[in-house]
């Protein structure tokens, strides 16, 4: 399970996004620090074993070759989902820009993306609502712990939650909302099966 790391935040509600970034500056969090900002607090993220990194590299690559020059595909990279969060998607697809995000972090995506399996819970809980309260249109769980693929669209920012979820399996495809003539197969997303 995540843990939170026990620097005290400046007030009780926690670090801002503006706080939590300037911690770096501070020399309080380093570059190799593998932790992220959840609605005011640092969270440490969980050390990925083969099948979430194998899963990162197959949705990243799957997504920079779907939306090609349309958008910017990132992964595990710092992006602003509020003034209280600024988690770390395992790949988020972000409008390009001409520099490329080399002033600021990106505060606007087409679609978000987690691979889960022990982050299940929080993927689908603490991170779902953050990014229904940011308004991203598709947020996307590559559920390995179930072999499927979990698509929310429809966001409520008020709610805080994404009014439709899908649950697509293998030989299905995951259409993009913001790009609709782009559908992927979901078994592209998900590790290949592995005969007994």
């Amino acid at each position: 399970m995540a843990r939170v790391v026990t620097r005290t935040p400046r007030r009780p509600s926690g670090y801002t996004a503006d706080e939590y970034l300037g911690l770096v500056d501070e020399g309080v969090l380093g570059a190799d620090d593998r932790v992220e900002l959840l609605e005011g607090l640092i969270v440490v993220r969980e050390p990925q074993n083969p099948s979430h990194a194998s899963g990162v590299w197959r949705a990243h690559r799957v997504l920079e070759r779907a939306v090609g020059d349309r958008a910017i595909v990132r992964g595990q990279l710092d992006y602003i989902a509020g003034p209280r969060s600024v988690p770390e998607p395992d790949v988020a697809v972000v409008p390009p820009v001409p520099d490329g995000y080399a002033s600021a972090h990106p505060a606007r995506a087409h679609l978000v993306l987690e691979v889960a399996h022990s982050s299940l819970a929080q993927d689908r809980l603490t991170k779902c609502f953050i990014y229904a309260k940011a308004n991203i249109p598709q947020y996307v769980i590559v559920n390995l712990r179930d072999d499927c693929v979990e698509s929310y669209v429809a966001p409520s920012p008020p709610r805080r939650r994404y009014r439709e979820r899908t649950v697509l399996v293998r030989g299905e495809r995951l259409r993009l909302v913001t790009f609709p003539e782009v559908t992927i197969a979901v078994d592209d997303l998900l590790p290949p099966r592995i005969d007994d």
